[in-house]
């Protein structure tokens, strides 16, 4: 009895491990391109390296419009996602800025790598403090681990973001996808679908 009872844990453990390299072993990319157009529930969208994706929004997926907003939106206490390229002083120099509403307050809070450009980074974070220099302005940027002194130059793009609805894209609508699960059927499964406002491209 004891000998069954342990290869039934020993099979079902197996299986939990299976299941999980199943789960890990799908592939999750970041899409950037141009709706081309809507087909069903299926999004064609032509990557930015010449690639037509077909992406199929979850059932309870969100979609999310990006407007424009200026450096004046940004505020004490806001939270905000900066795209950076590192300086030599240790510093972070803005290629975008993005005002985060109150409802996405913490979203991937931290300091990361990001692949907009080689070496670029993401730092999202509570603007602390706002210092104008010669080179912009300069934020600092606290997360729950550190902080990052951020140089946002004049003409920087700052975007914010509001709630959106999928009966706007249409065909040359700018879309950015953070984050896509491949299927089997070659498709892109996504829970969320950031995308331009009257013909903003999304800048990340």
């Amino acid at each position: 009895m004891h000998k069954t009872m342990r290869r039934l844990a020993t099979a079902g453990g197996l299986a939990l491990l299976f299941a999980a390299a199943a789960t890990s072993a799908q592939e999750t990319v970041r899409i950037r391109g141009t709706l081309e157009r809507v087909d069903g529930q299926t999004l064609l969208v032509k990557a930015r390296d010449g690639t037509e994706l077909k992406v199929v929004p979850a059932a309870n997926a969100v979609f999310v419009a990006m407007v424009k907003a200026s450096f004046a939106d940004i505020k004490r206490g806001s939270f905000v996602g900066a795209t950076a390229m590192p300086q030599p002083d240790g510093s972070q120099k803005a290629v975008e800025v993005h005002i985060f509403p109150e409802s996405m307050r913490g979203s991937g809070e931290g300091h990361r790598p990001w692949d907009l450009q080689p070496q670029s980074t993401m730092t999202n974070a509570n603007v602390d403090e706002a210092v104008t220099g010669i080179d912009g302005t300069t934020l600092t940027l606290k997360y729950k681990d550190g902080e990052k002194k951020v140089i946002v130059p004049p003409g920087t793009p700052i975007v914010s973001y509001v709630m959106g609805s999928k009966s706007e894209l249409t065909p040359g609508t700018k879309i950015f996808i953070p984050a896509a699960t491949k299927q089997a059927d070659g498709t892109l499964e996504t829970a969320r679908v950031n995308y331009g406002r009257d013909g903003l491209t999304p800048p990340m």
